[in-house]
């Protein structure tokens, strides 16, 4: 038996009742990081006695018959822009190599006691800024499956770590697409949950503005549905160092299983494989009982994009911007630099504006999601991105008009989940599903429904 493929479901079952211990699969998750990761630079630090030391807990717990957690013994990789005790959060900086966390994150605080074997930390873009994994103290991160395109990004080295099996559940964030995209990349699942569903906090670093706390999340990226579940029920749980954590049930009442797809929201120009995954999904979900019916639009999709730009842009641009030219990372100075003049020509009351018309449009979008409570749309208008392609300010234009209903989604605090579908020659395909705020349940359900009609085979050695 070969642990490292196998889902977090599965470990999770197989230690509980002993037929394998958390140690083998430690070690069985410590030899496959070895195997490949040289080939990807997915994980840029691990400790393999402290991994092990993690694991052996889990077994005397087991021993002493004590309850374990529903993660207890499965290898989770959290990604560098989070507090993991005794490890510097170096959020892919030169500048912050030395920033070694005191504490944990509550996120991964969570994952720890749900009994979760932290195996490593996985690599991000500096600033986390991109759709593309690079920076200068990591290096690059490669696509297991294809390493002329890029892996995603932000967390595009925990979508690359996941879909090569290394660890079965991996942890991202998300403020524009940072979990959705590295899994369409990846070709695995990746969940951007509602704002407030699963708490997080840097102690190492100064408070967020107002618009990253409003935008940015935590996330799993797993190769099951059925570990997304699992992986959001462990990350879900409080902590009262998030004020912003919301008590709200994993599981909400029973709605009819309609479904909206909207192939082109916005006008958004979708590529052929992009509409023919939609309506793959959109079949398979009709398949499996749902209602699926098809619509023009949805609420304001381009104007909600707009707002994620002003609430990032406005709330501390100058900032990163002077951080950047002082890490001299030349693709964050490049992305920054291709936003500077909307940045500078903000009026000084756009920030306020900006919130106020974030409630109108999360209203539109609320009401929209109690008629239809799933919305099946594109994650990307394209296919996954070559590597590389926001090295000019014609290739950020194009990334962010592709990427629309990622940057779109964020500001309106409601969950959004990338399916992966399949696969053209060797790139990955998928779709994205939405609800209204803390209904992940209802993506999770159509996802299911989904990926049990076939997805992409997974975990894949790197090519």
């Amino acid at each position: 038996m070969q642990l490292w493929r196998l889902t977090a479901t599965d470990l999770a079952a197989l230690i509980r009742t002993g037929q394998v211990s958390a140690r083998e699969v430690a070690q069985a998750a410590l030899d496959r990081l070895d195997t490949v990761n040289g080939r990807i630079n997915a994980v840029v630090e691990h400790r393999p006695e402290d991994v092990l030391t993690q694991a052996d807990a889990v077994d005397a717990a087991r021993g002493r018959g004590e309850t374990l957690g529903p993660l207890a013994g499965v290898p989770v990789t959290v990604k560098v822009n989070a507090d993991q005790r005794g490890f510097a959060t170096t959020n892919g900086l030169l500048l912050q190599r030395d920033l070694v966390a005191r504490d944990d994150n509550p996120v991964v605080a969570n994952l720890r006691r749900a009994g979760a074997v932290l195996l490593g930390r996985t690599n991000t873009p500096a600033f986390s800024l991109r759709w593309f994994t690079t920076n200068q103290i990591h290096g690059d991160t490669k696509n297991p499956r294809d390493p002329a395109l890029t892996p995603g990004g932000s967390s595009g080295g925990a979508g690359a770590a996941v879909a090569a099996g290394i660890g079965a559940i991996a942890h991202g964030t998300d403020i524009a697409g940072s979990v959705r995209y590295p899994a369409y990349a990846c070709g695995v699942h990746g969940l951007r949950p509602s704002l407030g569903r699963i708490p997080a906090w840097n102690a190492s670093s100064p408070e967020r503005g107002i618009g990253p706390q409003l935008m940015a999340v935590s996330g799993p990226l797993a190769r099951s549905i059925a570990d997304l579940r699992l992986g959001l029920e462990a990350m879900a749980a409080p902590d009262p160092r998030d004020p912003w954590w919301v008590p709200a049930p994993l599981v909400g009442p029973e709605v009819p299983r309609r479904v909206a797809l909207c192939v082109r929201p916005g006008g958004l120009a979708v590529v052929p494989e992009v509409e023919a995954a939609l309506r793959d999904a959109a079949r398979r979900l009709s398949e499996a009982g749902w209602t699926v019916t098809e619509i023009a639009d949805t609420p304001p999709i381009r104007e909600a994009s707009e707002l994620q730009l002003q609430l990032w842009l406005g709330d501390g641009y100058a900032a990163v911007r002077e951080a950047a030219e002082r890490e001299g990372d030349p693709a964050a100075i490049g992305l920054l630099e291709s936003f500077r003049g909307r940045a500078e020509a903000m009026a000084p009351d756009a920030i306020a504006r900006a919130l106020t018309r974030r409630l109108t449009l999360a209203r539109e979008w609320s009401l929209f999601l109690a008629e239809n409570p799933v919305l099946l749309v594109p994650v990307s208008a394209e296919l996954p991105f070559p590597d590389g392609l926001d090295r000019t300010e014609a290739g950020v234009a194009r990334a962010f008009e592709a990427n629309l209903l990622q940057v779109g989604l964020a500001p309106l605090g409601i969950p959004g989940l990338t399916v992966t579908t399949g696969l053209v020659g060797r790139t990955p395909v998928g779709v994205q599903l939405v609800a209204a705020r803390y209904r992940e349940d209802l993506c999770l359900a159509a996802g299911a429904a989904i990926e049990a009609a076939g997805v992409p085979e997974m975990p894949v050695d790197p090519a």
